[in-house]
């Protein structure tokens, strides 16, 4: 759903009405830039007009003009001028009886792994999207979100693929956020992944190290995808064969994969280039063999996630146990070795 313009009078009674607000930055929304706040406010709105009214003087902060890269403080009055705000589809789409219902039904099947004052770590089933997109009204966030109103500040940590199953970090307060990122970004955190691979990948004793760059590119529909490719972005994944497997038309490895990078579809495309797709990948994989083995999904399970509490300094590890797919997958093969 587009924006309604901004000149016109006449507004949804789901938007936010055109007024002068006066806002005091809290403790969570302290140290962000003033256009990122701004941006998070105004969402609906085109990121280029709220850099217009930033830049003409319409926002201000503490009475005075400011610019985009201006950080706020504590205690800050950000005065925000009357702007009508639209929503974008997944959120007006809360509004609804039957979003709430199925909110409710993607929340059963997403367990709490652990929980506290700054933090919400859930169990992310296969198949549901970590943000709503084009033509996805719900993912993870949103139904956190309906189901969980009590909570004013909800943010994910990290991604994982729609199809990805695991542990999911999320955010209570943005301290908190800002601390994680933090780690993530200086490497202090530890994913890993348990996965399916078609074929015996032969590994010689302790870890394979795989370090190919990669790029990122469009496909003529708008569709993102990801090669190996010598210009690319470094990276890397720590892969651990755990178990070969073996029946009379085919094979199949249980591996942990260990990111020490965190680049979009990393280890999918890393199992592709080494000559074993994970199985159920319907954008790296081999499909006839899929359809052979009787794929069900993709067969990656964010199983451990290590890193410092961003406000206790406790070293935490928060486990997913191996889903029940790859499991009954695994029934179907003799161990070998």
């Amino acid at each position: 759903m587009k924006p309604e313009p901004i000149s016109k009078p006449v507004q949804p009674k789901a938007a936010t009405p055109a007024t002068v607000h006066l806002q005091t930055i809290g403790p969570e929304e302290a140290g962000q830039r003033l256009d990122n706040y701004l941006l998070r406010w105004a969402k609906g709105v085109p990121k280029s007009h709220v850099y217009r009214i930033i830049r003409s003087g319409e926002v201000r902060v503490n009475k005075k003009r400011a610019e985009p890269t201006t950080r706020l403080i504590e205690g800050d009055v950000v005065r925000l001028p009357p702007v009508r705000l639209a929503e974008p589809a997944q959120m007006a789409a809360v509004n609804t009886a039957q979003t709430k219902s199925r909110a409710r039904g993607y929340s059963d099947k997403m367990p709490i792994l652990y929980e506290d004052d700054a933090l919400l770590i859930v169990n992310k089933p296969a198949g549901l999207a970590v943000h709503g997109g084009s033509g996805i009204a719900l993912g993870v966030i949103e139904t956190l979100r309906i189901t969980r109103p009590e909570l004013k500040f909800l943010e994910l940590v990290h991604r994982l693929d729609r199809d990805t199953s695991g542990v999911l970090l999320l955010a209570k307060k943005r301290s908190a956020l800002v601390e994680l990122h933090r780690q993530i970004r200086e490497g202090l955190t530890d994913k890993r992944y348990f996965l399916l691979a078609h074929g015996e990948i032969e590994q010689s004793a302790g870890v394979m190290q795989l370090k190919f760059p990669l790029h990122k590119y469009l496909l003529p529909n708008g569709e993102r995808r990801v090669r190996v490719d010598p210009d690319g972005i470094p990276s890397h994944t720590a892969l651990r064969v755990v178990k070969k497997m073996k029946r009379e038309d085919a094979a199949i490895t249980l591996a942990e994969a260990q990111l020490k990078t965190g680049r979009t579809h990393q280890i999918r495309v890393h199992l592709q280039k080494l000559g074993h797709s994970i199985l159920g990948d319907d954008k790296y994989g081999f499909e006839d063999e899929d359809k052979r083995i009787k794929s069900k999904r993709l067969y990656l399970h964010a199983h451990l996630a290590g890193f410092t509490h961003p406000k206790t300094g406790e070293k935490m590890r928060i486990e997913s146990a191996l889903p029940p797919e790859f499991v009954a997958m695994m029934k179907n093969f003799e161990p070998q070795g």
